[in-house]
């Protein structure tokens, strides 16, 4: 990404921070389960949800050819994303159509949802934990699907937990002080990656959770303004280079096939 989009993102970046603060747009709590309201068209995630299972277990079956995060680009390569953390993505501004075909039902479901911009199976090996971090855009609202939960959570081994008020970004320990939610199967919650938040699988299986960013929901002169800056991200060089690596090896050939 080239000096001035960079400084273009991060103007952008502030701009949503400020209108939050300013009440422009409401403030999520830590986890919002009841977002149906706000983002109705998700609801038909979990009305499909056994297909959307049935499909996760099937890429689960052969997810060494599934890339990890950190294969994806230069950006996702080290820090938090250097953990044994897969990504069978769907959607990175545009659809991936060689992996849609590997999971066609859920790729329906997803084509009917409208502004969502990032889609995949967060696919989380035992024994990892995502460090605490913050992200930067105000303007997605982000969702989380438990897919495949080991023992459905019964021993609470796969959480994800947010601090809404840690400011300092020199202060990731303020994460202690955060809410943990602990994913079930067929459960969903929203949340805004901004915060302060970590995630782990503390588990002995593997654990697959439908990941989205949507648009979030703002007067209509900020959405204006949110999918211009979400446009111009999604041609950046980097972006396309992230569509390219995250399918899966030997999409195209599967593909063809069906």
């Amino acid at each position: 990404m080239g000096k001035f989009s960079v400084r273009l993102k991060n103007a952008a970046a502030e701009i949503f921070v400020r209108a939050e603060a300013r009440g422009a747009f409401r403030k999520l709590p830590a986890f919002e389960p009841d977002f149906l309201g706000e983002y109705p068209a998700l609801a038909i995630l979990q009305e499909n949800f056994q297909a959307v299972q049935e499909e996760c277990l099937a890429l689960l079956g052969r997810r060494g050819d599934i890339p990890n995060i950190s294969e994806l680009s230069s950006q996702t390569s080290s820090g938090i994303h250097a953990i044994a953390w897969k990504t069978f993505m769907f959607k990175s501004g545009k659809f991936i159509d060689e992996n849609c075909a590997l999971a066609p039902r859920t790729a329906e479901l997803l084509r009917k949802i409208p502004g969502v911009y990032t889609a995949f199976f967060s696919i989380l090996e035992p024994r990892q934990h995502i460090t605490p971090h913050w992200g930067y855009w105000k303007g997605f609202v982000r969702y989380h699907l438990g897919v495949v939960i080991p023992g459905n959570n019964a021993d609470k081994q796969c959480w994800i937990r947010i601090n809404t008020e840690a400011q300092d970004r020199a202060r990731r320990d303020e994460i202690e002080q955060g809410k943990k939610y602990y994913w079930k199967d067929g459960a969903a919650v929203l949340f805004d990656d901004t915060f302060l938040h970590e995630a782990a699988n503390e588990s002995d299986d593997v654990r697959a959770v439908l990941f989205l960013d949507v648009a979030r929901k703002m007067p209509w002169h900020l959405s204006l303004m949110n999918r211009f800056f979400l446009w111009l991200a999604h041609m950046d060089e980097s972006v396309k280079r992230i569509r390219i690596n995250a399918k899966v090896a030997d999409a195209e050939v599967v593909s063809e096939l069906e």
